[in-house]
């Protein structure tokens, strides 16, 4: 069970785990310990999430978003398979806690008659200084 707010907690089903040997350096230990893991959630069959906090997390997973509908989170930074655990779970709850939040809808606003007249003002006179560059005539 993963919880990620105080209304949305993920079932076992939805979560799997896989582990592999880590890439990069560290001795002997990367050789022969499986402690990079890789976490997959299935969004798309998940319960506990609305359509349209689906398709915002759609969005914000990218590429980490499979054709069958599933959230793919690697974590191998650690030596410890089990801080790379607590990591990928994190990770996953941050992207479903940012998923949850609606954006706010803009709201479009025209720009004031006065703002209007000083840039147009500003334009004329930026457009004055640039006239009076150039050559010199002699008299």
């Amino acid at each position: 069970m993963l919880r990620i707010s105080d209304t949305i907690v993920l079932a076992d089903w939805e979560l799997s785990e896989s582990f592999s040997r880590s890439q990069g350096p560290g001795g002997q230990n990367v050789n022969k310990v499986e402690t990079a893991v890789e976490l997959r959630f299935e969004a798309a069959r998940s319960p506990h999430l609305g359509e349209a906090v689906k398709a915002r997390l759609k969005r914000l997973a990218g590429r980490r978003w499979t054709q069958d509908g599933a959230i793919v989170i690697r974590a191998e930074e650690t030596r410890s398979q089990a801080r790379n655990r607590e990591m990928a779970r994190e990770r996953l709850a941050e992207l479903v806690r940012a998923a949850l939040v609606a954006p706010k809808r803009r709201v479009a606003t025209r720009p004031t008659l006065g703002s209007q007249r000083r840039r147009l003002a500003a334009k004329a006179g930026r457009g004055v200084i640039k006239a009076l560059r150039g050559p010199v005539e002699d008299e």
